[in-house]
């Protein structure tokens, strides 16, 4: 403790599933096999989009990209959690403030890449359905390079200036109500003053920037989509509509689980809670649901995999 009474410690605790103290072995086992799910089956689809030439086009592209964003960031969750598990059962886990830091920063930019993403999906789509005529010369190649680096620097430039900010605050407590660490969390151990509510405005301008500004270019680009196709023949809308189904899927998958994260923060505030289980789960189920959602629902991809596991099946 500094002469101010800051806490200074190098580590803090994740309270982790300790209200689950007597399951420990069960969520193990349930993490595991979800990680491994995730783990096959993007690493399927993805296989398939890289493999396949005809999928070689920019919408199978930006999946591949997003569920690529997906598996990084649930070995970024998944490993650290089972080693947690593990070792420490489901009880208090002590995390280095750096590490915390780091894993903070990763999940918070590849979030915020995921809905930058999804904006870049649904640009895509809305110049397909309602420029086609200009769409071979409006997504090339080298601009759908472009549109991916975008969506992956820019949320991790604006996570990484909060992360470096965070970092310089003093910490009155060393107590995290999660089985992960995040940077809102992080922030919230910190000891107030000005330079916090400085910060606490810039994560507003950050939420806002990944979450909020994406999610309305989104909606925007699919009401478009939903306008044109009334006004085309019922098979083209029909067509139109499929391709956007899985995109619009996924979307509301990753905007409630955000919305309910947002309210469970609200609702906890500063109290220690005994729902880590639900705060987890919240961000595992996106990243379990993407793949089923991708490799279900776009018929190219599907054609594939039921033919690839078809074909190990019989040999």
């Amino acid at each position: 403790m500094t002469s101010a009474g800051f806490n200074v410690t190098s580590s803090l605790t994740l309270v982790g599933f300790s209200s689950m103290s007597g399951h420990s072995s069960l969520l193990f086992f349930v993490f595991l096999l979800l990680y491994l799910f995730v783990l096959f089956s993007d690493s399927l689809v993805i296989y398939i989009i890289c493999s396949q030439r005809a999928l070689h086009r920019p919408m199978f592209a930006f999946v591949a990209s997003f569920l690529l964003n997906s598996l990084t960031a649930s070995t970024v969750f998944y490993p650290k959690l089972l080693s947690d598990l593990l070792l420490s059962g489901a009880g208090l886990v002590q995390v280095s403030r750096t590490m915390c830091q780091c894993q903070g920063f990763l999940l918070s930019s590849l979030g915020g890449a995921s809905f930058f993403l999804l904006s870049a999906m649904a640009f895509d789509r809305y110049l397909s359905i309602c420029h086609p005529m200009h769409y071979a010369v409006l997504v090339t190649p080298a601009k759908v390079v472009l549109m991916l680096l975008l969506c992956w620097m820019l949320p991790a430039i604006l996570v990484g200036v909060l992360t470096l900010l965070v970092s310089r605050l003093p910490l009155c407590r060393a107590q995290l109500n999660r089985a992960y660490c995040d940077i809102n969390s992080y922030f919230t151990l910190s000891c107030g003053g000005a330079e916090a509510q400085l910060i606490g405005l810039y994560i507003l301008l950050i939420v806002t920037a990944n979450v909020f500004l994406p999610a309305a270019f989104i909606l925007f680009s699919y009401a478009r989509i939903l306008f044109i196709c009334l006004r085309r023949s019922r098979s083209f809308s029909s067509k139109a509509l499929q391709t956007c189904l899985p995109h619009l899927l996924v979307f509301f998958n990753y905007s409630i689980s955000v919305y309910l994260d947002l309210m469970h923060r609200r609702l906890q505030s500063n109290r220690e809670s005994d729902s880590t289980l639900i705060t987890s789960m919240l961000i595992l189920l996106p990243t379990v649901l993407n793949p089923v959602v991708y490799g279900l629902k776009l018929k190219e991809v599907f054609t594939h995999v039921k033919r690839l596991l078809s074909c190990r099946r019989d040999s």
